[in-house]
């Protein structure tokens, strides 16, 4: 899902890096108000687990594969706007180090798996757990959340490819839906033995403040 250099047009790329600008910016100021003591850690910890997990590829047939994107794991523990901070900075240095992704497609691959995906796990997430309460809520919201995220974090991306030109959007939409929503599987099943994990060794994690 990473938009490499020279997908995008300008207008989409500079658009997108835009509106990623404002949400960091904001993102920031909101993350320095709440932030505690128990937050700053769990802050590094997640990004290096997401970075690590990250680099990780499962194959999903036809020569295509996936890997764990987690963005609604962070907002999950820590809300969405620590999403948006924490997905920022492992897609930077993924850019910047690894070429995972194009520097002038930094702000739209920031939007759609920290942006879209923060905030749209973060809410999907919360809505299940009204009506399913335990553990099993928490299972099934982060799951669902998770599978949700990645498919719309997709379509995102196959939009913005389409409007800039690169492939048509009868072509591209089903074709990155469709896949994602494979991966998007492994997505929330490892979500899932995370939150399974952190509720047997560190259940207090998931009762903090979210920022």
């Amino acid at each position: 899902m990473h938009i490499p250099d020279g997908f995008l047009d300008t207008k989409t790329w500079i658009g997108m890096g835009g509106i990623s600008a404002v949400f960091i910016g904001t993102a920031i100021r909101k993350v320095n108000k709440k932030i505690t003591e128990k937050h700053i850690p769990l802050l590094g910890v997640t990004a290096a687990f997401v970075f690590a997990a990250q680099m990780f590829n499962f194959p999903v047939g036809g020569g295509t594969s996936g890997h764990f994107m987690g963005a609604t794991l962070i907002a999950v523990l820590l809300g969405p706007w620590a999403s948006v901070l924490i997905m920022t900075t492992v897609l930077t240095v993924q850019c910047l180090i690894f070429q995972d992704g194009g520097l002038t497609a930094l702000g739209a691959n920031i939007f759609n798996m920290g942006i879209v995906g923060g905030f749209f796990g973060y809410y999907i997430n919360t809505l299940l757990q009204l009506f399913i309460h335990g553990k099993k809520g928490i299972f099934v919201g982060g799951f669902t959340a998770s599978w949700c995220t990645i498919v719309l974090s997709s379509v995102c991306c196959a939009i913005e490819l389409g409007i800039s030109g690169t492939m048509p959007f009868k072509i591209v939409i089903p074709a990155m839906a469709g896949i994602h929503a494979i991966i998007g599987i492994g997505e929330g099943f490892i979500t899932v033995a995370t939150l399974s994990l952190l509720i047997k060794v560190r259940p207090d994690l998931l009762n903090l403040q979210k920022i």
